[in-house]
């Protein structure tokens, strides 16, 4: 019978698999047979980390499996430990490992060295490999800027770019540029979870139109998700979103980057901003079509329904790296 941590390392092949990765026992390792290969128990300077994490033959990073219920935030320092010391002979991309993860199977978390101040965070599944070496090659710092222009082609993950956005200059009443001001300052120190209390139209999705297209522009935001409770508040999100207009080029939102509402379960892979319900979200990860007329049925009071939340599994075709932002209004 399979002790908790077997039964941890089992859950976690099982999560690893659809974001990408190859998992191979030591004893019979073919860095080449995938482009994410993970690897059981190599033999390291400081110990045995759980998976060694290879992407294009090279590692870059480490999972440490604890079985179910096991606290995880005390094994951070285990992992700290395994990225440093990677024998002499395995390639990497660098030194220390840039990733690593710990993870019972139900509760994983992840840290990121290329973080201007590296902290743990909790995370729904697995990075893809193209994922963590797209960070890796794009990390070189921001240095000073001469030009608005120049911050949006300078190399740095988000968090390092968000520490050098220029002042905000648009021209919205107060208090909405303090209420910014706040938002920014809790990303720059890696605190993703924010919340804005506004009176009914006092602006808000204004605020979070002027917040979506700083991180966009200035830190390099892949994707922002835009959540609403219905598809007629998508629509008049959508008009507010368009009829935005920058103040350092004067071009429109929609002029300089694609919007897209969400109709469909079909995410257009270009757009910047994705605007759409609750529910619709929840159909996409579930990989179930919607009616449209889901998407005008509010989901206040739907928790009423059910006796606990129904169960979302990981969907490959919308990795947890999809959207950087998420704002719900």
């Amino acid at each position: 019978m399979a002790d908790p941590e077997q039964l941890a390392r089992q859950e976690i092949d099982a999560l690893l698999k659809p974001c990408g990765w190859d998992v191979q026992d030591k004893s019979a390792v073919n860095l080449a047979a995938a482009r994410g290969v993970a690897v059981r128990e190599l033999t390291f300077k400081s110990g045995e980390p759980d998976y060694t994490l290879f992407v294009d033959g090279k590692a870059i990073g480490t999972i440490e499996a604890k079985p179910t219920g096991h606290s995880l935030t005390g094994v951070e320092e285990q992992s700290e430990k395994y990225v440093k010391g990677v024998p002499f002979g395995i390639p990497a991309w660098c030194s220390p490992l840039p990733f690593s993860y710990e993870s019972t199977g139900t509760e994983t978390r992840f840290t990121s060295r290329l973080d201007p101040v590296p902290r743990s965070r909790n995370l729904f599944a697995f990075h893809r490999p193209e994922t963590l070496l797209a960070w890796v090659e794009n990390t070189a710092p921001p240095q000073a800027v001469e030009s608005i222009a120049n911050y949006a082609n300078r190399k740095g993950n988000f968090l390092s770019r968000i520490q050098h956005m220029p002042p905000l200059i648009d021209d919205i009443w107060p208090p909405k540029p303090q209420a910014m001001m706040n938002l920014e300052q809790s990303l720059r120190d890696n605190r993703p979870r924010s919340l804005v209390q506004m009176a009914t139209g006092s602006g808000k999705t204004l605020l979070a139109i002027v917040l979506s297209y700083r991180l966009i522009k200035f830190a390099g935001a892949k994707r922002v998700l835009f959540l609403v409770d219905r598809g007629n508040l998508g629509k008049q999100t959508l008009k507010e979103f368009q009829q935005y207009v920058s103040p350092y080029n004067n071009y429109k939102f929609h002029e300089e980057y694609v919007l897209q509402r969400l109709t469909s379960n079909t995410l257009d892979t270009t757009a910047k901003v994705c605007i759409g319900t609750i529910q619709r979200l929840y159909s996409m990860l579930k990989g179930q079509e919607l009616d449209e007329e889901a998407d005008e049925r509010s989901v206040q009071g739907l928790e009423s329904l059910f006796k606990e939340a129904p169960p979302i599994e990981y969907n490959p075709a919308i990795p947890i790296d999809t959207f950087v932002i998420c704002a719900v209004c």
